[in-house]
């Protein structure tokens, strides 16, 4: 995750070491307990990859007894929620120079994640529901930004804003489960938090890693400096989600969304992916940027020419491709760097990236040929909830035993 932050001068934990107190070790993680406790990004990629691979199946189980808004709900809020959670707590130590939540404070975010999933899972609709499951997110958003403020790290402002509209999200979602009709609008926000957070940040760690992965191999072709263009695709991304929250469905929102995926692949294009072919942990990046410029452009498609292109293909485009392909190179990556491995591809992680592509392809189809719905929903769903399985087993050691030294 460096790569899309500088490097914290630690300046938090120099000041603790140098008066004298070794609570904490020298990546200001807290001294004993589980490994699994050390940094945010363990407990919650396995969670994630647990929740992802089991509740797909489940739903394609009980697919005509559960409301698609449960499955909605747990795979934006709680697969989802559990991601973005392992990210930030990652990636604030290094934005500000304070120390990363780990030991007990860190078991205490877990429990409240976990407390959500099985309030919602288990409780009908109601506004107690609504309290325990609000108080992850909540608690989440309100410590990334107290990070960002105690260490005046105002340029990451963006992500912790994000965080909080992903709350409100969630928010708005269990409204609409206890009393009001908001029309979607919860399910569309957090979407749309999500996808700016991968226009966002993958702009950063996709050319970031790219560059670091050429360069080390002697490339001279790197890829394009941020410039006018990004600040244009990333503008107009922005408005075409704002106008899909709220005004869905509307010819303007789908020539807003039609441009920002053009936008989004012509950014894209600039960053050198067709070069990173001989190294899949840093392909899989462009192809989860590359599910998000598509599922832009077939969703823009959807409301410019209603039939042609099903909203439900563009969705999946999303969510399953580009979030499921994004996060799952994010939670590979990240896993094998901050446990001291090397950040590369084996044979299980190559498997877990080609089943989560195959997954998405036959979901995203499935809406397309009609007569093979079933099949199609069937097969992608088993495909792309056993690439979350596979993480699950092949990462799950590594996550639950300590940073491995040379």
């Amino acid at each position: 995750m460096s790569g899309m932050t500088r490097t914290g001068d630690r300046s938090a934990l120099r000041r603790q070491r140098a008066a004298g107190n070794r609570d904490r070790d020298g990546r200001g993680r807290v001294r004993g307990g589980p490994a699994i406790l050390q940094y945010g990004f363990r407990p919650f990629f396995l969670l994630a990859a647990l929740q992802a691979g089991l509740v797909i199946p489940a739903w394609l189980a009980l697919f005509h007894a559960v409301p698609i808004a449960w499955h909605s709900h747990e795979m934006i809020f709680g697969y989802l929620g559990a991601v973005i959670a392992g990210f930030v707590l990652t990636a604030v130590p290094n934005w500000t120079g304070r120390l990363p939540l780990s030991g007990w404070p860190l078991a205490g975010l877990v429990g409240l994640w976990l407390a959500g999933r099985i309030a919602y899972d288990t409780a009908g609709p109601s506004w107690t529901v609504m309290v325990i499951e609000l108080a992850f997110p909540v608690v989440l958003a309100g410590s990334v930004w107290r990070e960002v403020v105690a260490g005046r790290n105002w340029r990451n402002a963006p992500v912790a804003a994000m965080l909080t509209l992903f709350a409100l999200a969630d928010a708005l979602h269990l409204l609409e489960s206890v009393r009001f009709d908001l029309g979607g609008a919860g399910t569309r926000l957090g979407l749309a938090t999500v996808a700016m957070l991968i226009a966002l940040i993958g702009g950063r760690i996709v050319p970031s890693f790219t560059r670091n992965w050429l360069v080390k191999r002697g490339g001279t072709a790197l890829p394009a400096s941020f410039g006018r263009l990004d600040k244009a695709a990333l503008a107009t991304t922005g408005a075409a989600l704002l106008c899909w929250v709220a005004l869905p469905e509307r010819f303007v929102t789908g020539v807003l969304l039609a441009v920002a995926g053009l936008l989004l692949a012509l950014r894209l294009a600039r960053w050198q992916g067709h070069r990173t072919f001989g190294e899949p942990i840093v392909v899989v990046l462009h192809a989860g940027y590359f599910w998000l410029a598509l599922s832009l452009a077939l969703l823009g498609a959807a409301y410019l020419a209603p039939g042609a292109v099903p909203e439900s293909a563009a969705i999946h485009a999303l969510t399953a491709g580009a979030i499921g392909t994004m996060t799952l190179a994010v939670m590979t990556r990240a896993s094998l760097g901050h446990t001291g491995r090397a950040i590369e591809a084996d044979g299980w992680t190559v498997a877990i990236y080609g089943l989560v592509t195959l997954g998405t392809l036959f979901r995203v189809l499935a809406p397309v040929l009609a007569a093979q719905y079933m099949a199609l929903l069937m097969t992608g769903g088993a495909l792309w909830g056993g690439a979350f399985l596979v993480f699950a087993g092949r990462y799950g050691p590594i996550l639950l035993t300590r940073r491995k030294t040379a």
